[in-house]
């Protein structure tokens, strides 16, 4: 069963609650969490702003389509990603945005793909809503980390110096209905685990996330408006050096429409997430650009041209 946790409970450092969430980290792969910092109606909110974008004419999200860029930044037409190559690329359209460098931020000299600039569409109120959502959600994500180092055994405040640039990016992802023409290799998106650390994920409540079980059975992952299904991903696995688990997860879809919200909470792209004791180093910005590299296609093509 997937541990359902009190946000403030955790803050607290409440025990049973710690003792909870370290089964959900180690064992499981995955969470539930309610009572954060970020209200129901806030989630609606949110949700609404993107289902107004992805409801607009394709020509109009593609005035800010991320297929003519070099990052992830911007709108992705559904087939834009594979995320498993036995798979049919991805049925679903996304919305990406991320961590805004500074117009003087010496980073900007390396020219970075994991700190593109965002791409914002002409409708009205999308972008401050999303921005304000954006710096809520990185609240959010750090509290989570913060327990989460604390339930591993390490000081809470462990991973807090490898997130002053964070590579955090906010997806919408809009599931269209599943068409009637869909074959056993076509999903919302494919069998995958995360690429990253912490994913804190809202939804418009609407079923279709599955987690691989111990047994090999898929199992529903369902939350309520309000909840955050919380899961973890590639670079928090190895970072621990094992004591975080990062599960297969995927999104098959259903004849209903529906709507999620990942904030995908990644470290500064210089930091690194060798295991503690390692004789080598992995940058987490190299991990990350391979990893994207491997997933949207317009990344795959500009890579083998």
């Amino acid at each position: 069963m997937i541990p359902r946790l009190d946000a403030a409970l955790i803050d607290a450092r409440d025990p049973a609650t710690m003792a909870e969430l370290l089964r959900g980290v180690q064992d499981v792969g995955f969470l539930t969490v309610h009572n954060t910092a970020i209200a129901p109606e806030e989630l609606g909110h949110v949700l609404d702003t993107y289902r107004r974008f992805f409801h607009q004419p394709d020509n109009v999200k593609d005035a800010v389509n991320m297929a003519r860029t070099g990052a992830n930044r911007g709108w992705g037409a559904a087939g834009s990603e594979q995320v498993d190559l036995n798979a049919n690329p991805d049925f679903k359209e996304v919305f990406d945005c991320g961590f805004q460098l500074a117009a003087d931020d010496p980073l900007r000299a390396q020219d970075l793909s994991v700190y593109g600039d965002n791409q914002w569409p002409e409708l009205v109120g999308f972008r401050e809503v999303i921005q304000a959502y954006y710096a809520n959600a990185l609240g959010v994500a750090m509290g989570v980390l913060r327990g989460i180092a604390a339930a591993i055994g390490e000081d809470e405040t462990y991973f807090d110096a490898a997130f002053t640039r964070p590579m955090a990016l906010l997806r919408g992802n809009y599931y269209p209905p599943r068409p009637d023409w869909a074959g056993d290799k076509d999903f919302g998106i494919a069998a995958h685990t995360d690429y990253g650390c912490v994913t804190l994920l809202a939804s418009d409540g609407v079923a279709g996330l599955e987690v691989l079980g111990a047994d090999k059975t898929w199992l529903p992952v369902n939350a309520p408006l309000g909840d955050f299904v919380i899961n973890f991903g590639e670079m928090l696995e190895m970072w621990t050096g094992g004591r975080v688990k990062a599960t297969l997860h995927r999104v098959v879809g259903s004849g209903d429409e529906r709507i999620s919200v990942p904030m995908f909470f990644n470290p500064n792209h210089d930091t690194n997430v060798a295991p503690k004791g390692a004789d080598h180093v992995i940058l987490a910005g190299d991990h990350m650009k391979k990893r994207f590299d491997e997933t949207y296609l317009h990344l795959m093509a500009q890579r083998d041209s």
